[in-house]
């Protein structure tokens, strides 16, 4: 079967993850790479080779609308040096080397490269059960494993500062449930409606 993805596409994206991931350990740590965008800048690897459009369709709903949201933080306080909502607040942290930041401009063309992914191998509807049990994995273990100072996908609270309003077993099992139902499930019933279904 012919390839729908080019192989220079496939090399060089390739090569650019496995030069960002011993960077990016050193200077955050493992688990770092917990945060579903980095989970989805590591698994588009193997979705770019065999060309799976589940994975692409999974990876699409998980990230696509929170990368989304971060290049409109970033590219608003780049235009007008004033933070929006805190997402790519990082990027303009002057204590962090300017090469890391530069690496983390992947999430420019992360949601652009699933979004065309989707539009070249289709969108998976089986992508909402199989992300959301992802999830179900991903958030408590985030919070088992990293620290409030890291918070990673915002399991010790949606600002910087942890939330205490509720124990966090419950902030987290309630997470669990706000990522399918508020942003999982919508996209994925969007990207039903804009993209043909993979395989047809």
């Amino acid at each position: 079967m012919e390839a729908v993805i080019p192989l220079g596409l496939k090399v060089v994206y390739t090569i650019f993850v496995c030069a960002l991931v011993p960077i990016y350990w050193r200077e955050y740590g493992l688990a770092n790479f917990l945060w579903f965008s980095d989970i989805a800048l590591l698994a588009l690897v193997p979705a770019l080779w065999f060309e799976n459009a589940l994975l692409v369709s999974m990876l699409a709903i998980s990230v696509v609308f929170f990368e989304a949201l971060w290049n409109v933080d970033f590219f608003f306080r780049l235009a007008t040096g004033k933070p929006l909502i805190g997402l790519s607040a990082y990027m303009f942290d002057p204590r962090i080397p300017l090469s890391i930041r530069g690496l983390s401009c992947f999430h420019i063309v992360l949601p652009l490269l699933l979004l065309w992914m989707l539009h070249r191998l289709g969108y998976d509807q089986r992508a909402f059960l199989w992300q959301t049990i992802v999830a179900m994995v991903v958030l408590p273990l985030s919070y088992l494993v990293t620290n409030a100072q890291e918070n990673v996908n915002w399991v010790y609270g949606l600002g910087e500062n942890p939330q205490r309003v509720l124990p966090a077993p419950l902030f987290v099992f309630l997470l669990m449930l706000l990522f399918p139902l508020a942003v999982y499930l919508p996209t994925h019933l969007l990207f039903a409606r804009m993209f043909r279904a993979a395989g047809a």
